[in-house]
């Protein structure tokens, strides 16, 4: 991904979640130029349709909505921070071809672990890709950047093979 790609990732941002999950454009361009190496764009042929975006991260830490990051020094993980697909292209496989390469990507460089926060339902997707649920927002001692996305959300960890 780079930064001429931010105005089709915020419209698939846009078609893939409801209004209160949406990050401002400073947000998506302070994130690509803090971790430019870990931000994926899928193309079908019709133009973008998917993109994943994460940084090299601890296991523990969670990224709040709408939170700038950067890779991290002394990381032992790739935190996957958003994931989203267009409508068009809902079911082809995109998504999971997505993770897949990231990965592979945090496999290369030396991360042996992933992390994210699964929010909107998708719950199940993680769990069919091997991540377990560490922490649920409907929890008491719930973390407040855990808390910052609205509905359930639950922070999930794996080992990558």
């Amino acid at each position: 991904m780079t930064q001429g790609d931010i105005p089709a990732v915020l419209a698939i941002q846009a078609a893939a979640y409801g209004q209160a999950y949406l990050e401002p454009e400073a947000v998506l361009r302070a994130r690509l130029a803090g971790a430019p190496g870990t931000a994926w764009l899928a193309d079908d042929g019709a133009g973008p349709c998917a993109y994943l975006v994460g940084y090299r991260s601890r296991l523990g830490r969670v990224t709040p909505l709408g939170g700038v990051f950067a890779d991290l020094a002394g990381a032992d993980c790739l935190y996957l921070h958003d994931l989203a697909v267009a409508p068009r292209a809902g079911g082809a496989g995109v998504a999971g071809s997505l993770v897949e390469h990231a990965h592979a990507h945090a496999l290369a460089v030396g991360l042996g672990r992933s992390a994210l926060v699964s929010v909107q339902g998708s719950l199940g997707f993680w769990q069919r890709r091997g991540y377990r649920v560490v922490l649920s927002s409907t929890e008491p001692a719930a973390p407040a950047n855990l808390l910052s996305y609205p509905g359930p959300a639950y922070y999930m960890q794996r080992d990558l093979p």
